[in-house]
């Protein structure tokens, strides 16, 4: 489904972007929130003295296993949406972050702080 999905988006979007992976693991947000991440930008920043270049690449993951988590609870879960959704948003991670720019990221970091105050 994600296969048909990314073959979807118009390849500009898509430029060097080194993949798309759907993988099995589920991923909580490493802050301790109970959130599950449904996917995440995998992007290797700047190069540096360690680094050198792009490395293993800008890669987009969806996580499977958080998909099923929420599902479960979910009996109305929308599959494809959610999965449209989430490939679309670490898809504007990728063109930001060639970009230059941060917004999407302050979103994301501006959600996670709401949900801690709760």
């Amino acid at each position: 489904m994600v296969e048909a999905m990314v073959a979807e988006v118009p390849p500009v979007f898509l430029e060097g972007l080194q993949g798309v992976h759907v993988l099995r693991q589920a991923k909580l947000d490493p802050e301790g929130t109970g959130v599950y991440w449904m996917g995440e930008y995998l992007d290797p920043g700047a190069p540096d003295s360690l680094s050198p270049g792009e490395g293993v690449g800008r890669h987009v993951a969806l996580y499977y296993g958080s998909f099923a988590a929420i599902a479960r609870n979910d009996p109305e879960f929308d599959w494809e949406g959610e999965a449209w959704e989430t490939l679309l948003h670490e898809i504007r991670h990728h063109v930001e972050s060639r970009a230059g720019q941060i917004d999407l990221i302050e979103e994301d970091l501006d959600y996670l702080d709401r949900i801690k105050e709760r």
